[in-house]
């Protein structure tokens, strides 16, 4: 077959092409009775389900990793199971703001209470929610910040310089007030360590890609396209550890609270690691196991509230969730979400919903019952570039306990930022999607 190519989008990572799937066509029922906001164009696609038989179809020249391609399977795909609990999605975009800073490249938000946008310029935006009005910036010398972190003392600021910086958060008044703590690596520490032969310990030999915090166990988790995970001391901001994560660079990295550490890596693997509390510092985490992606580049991960489930966006358009286990980081794969058409850039989990922002421009949404199967209930359009960067947080005063709903910041590489109120409500003997 064929292949088309794309156009080239500048400052975006090599995005495989995944064949468009054809979509079972189902009964639904629409409403635009109540929708104002003419300026969004809205479409919707019909309901896809997750198919954990589904074979995978990549295409390119060669791929990602040495492990060939499996055939299409012939095993014929059983019909999806449409939950008869789930009614209604509703959803409007609410703002639109564009930046003057170029591309958006991370958001983080605390307790849906304040936002922090970076860009490839260096400001860091702050915004007041759930006004998402502007209130303060923070400014550094250094350009483009690739990821961000906000605990409720600090904000972590990861930049293409291959450092990252430390502010604290400090309230003042009605508001919040930030004083630039540290940069990691510190400067002095960096120089003695170049002078002793170390410095590969200390700093990242190519630009950062994920940053995480882990509260419990007081650590900075960094990871790099260099292929490693660094570990720093939040109370003194030293690297504690370097690990050698991954045959190919680290996209993405996250924690569990109970100190479990996910990384995904363009070799086409998650990996599981565990800290060790013995008295060998030099390695503090070890190995669980490895989790293939059915070889494509794995570039997000994101866990549920419960870290009962792992879920990884890939370059081929699909997202590849796996299914904790009895054991500490014992998982089960469970399948995968197809309706992307590009690589999935960015995941969030809130509650029963899964949010992926994909380079083909959209965000969908999937949701979880509880004990049941994916089922995609909404595509949010109105971004002409690729969705990079995505947070989720609870919409404040739902007027009816049988709903269930969220609030989605999408930051794409347009230099839009959107904001979006996604409502489910769960009345029995009704199936359908509505625009609020």
């Amino acid at each position: 077959m064929e292949i088309t190519e794309e156009p080239v989008i500048t400052k975006v990572p090599t995005l495989a092409v995944r064949e468009k799937r054809h979509i079972m066509n189902l009964v639904r029922s629409i409403s635009l009775n109540n929708y104002s906001n003419s300026s969004e164009s809205l479409s919707f696609a019909p309901p896809c389900y997750s198919s954990p038989c589904s074979p995978l179809r990549l295409f390119g020249d060669s791929p990602p990793s040495a492990t060939p391609v499996p055939p299409p399977s012939t095993t014929p795909v059983p019909p999806p199971k449409h939950d008869k609990s789930l009614t209604a999605v509703t959803y409007k975009c609410t703002s639109s703001v564009l930046t003057k800073d170029g591309q958006i490249l991370c958001i983080a938000q605390l307790n849906g209470a304040i936002a922090y946008t970076g860009s490839e310029s260096n400001v860091i935006r702050i915004w007041k929610l759930p006004e998402f009005t502007e209130v303060g910036q923070l400014k550094s010398k250094a350009k483009m910040v690739v990821a961000l972190q906000v605990s409720n003392d600090r904000v972590f600021a990861a930049y293409a310089d291959c450092k990252i910086r430390v502010w604290s958060r400090r309230s003042c008044g009605e508001g919040t007030k930030h004083v630039r703590l540290a940069t990691i690596p510190k400067t002095g520490s960096y120089v003695r360590s170049y002078i002793s032969g170390k410095d590969k310990m200390m700093k990242h030999m190519a630009p950062i890609s994920s940053i995480d915090v882990s509260l419990s166990d007081d650590l900075i988790y960094s990871a790099s396209l260099d292929k490693t995970v660094k570990v720093w001391r939040n109370s003194d901001l030293k690297c504690i550890e370097t690990i050698q994560a991954h045959s190919a660079p680290v996209n993405a990295i996250v924690v569990a609270e109970n100190g479990v550490l996910y990384t995904a890596s363009d070799d086409a693997t998650v990996k599981v690691w565990r800290r060790n509390f013995g008295s060998d510092n030099s390695c503090l985490h070890a190995l669980i196991v490895a989790l293939q992606a059915k070889s494509s580049p794995v570039k997000t991960l994101t866990l549920n509230d419960d870290a009962g489930i792992l879920y990884g966006g890939c370059a081929d358009g699909c997202i590849h969730y796996w299914l904790k286990g009895w054991f500490l980081g014992q998982l089960q794969y469970g399948g995968m979400l197809q309706g992307h058409t590009h690589a999935i850039l960015c995941l969030a989990s809130f509650g029963k919903f899964v949010i992926s922002g994909s380079a083909d421009s959209t965000v969908r949404i999937w949701v979880k019952p509880q004990d049941g199967e994916h089922n995609y209930v909404a595509v949010l359009k109105g971004h002409r570039g690729p969705v990079k960067s995505l947070v989720a947080y609870p919409v404040r005063g739902l007027e009816d306990s049988d709903q269930d709903g969220c609030v989605v910041c999408t930051g794409s590489m347009d230099g839009v930022l959107k904001l979006w109120r996604v409502r489910c409500s769960t009345k029995q003997g009704f199936n359908g999607i509505v625009l609020d």
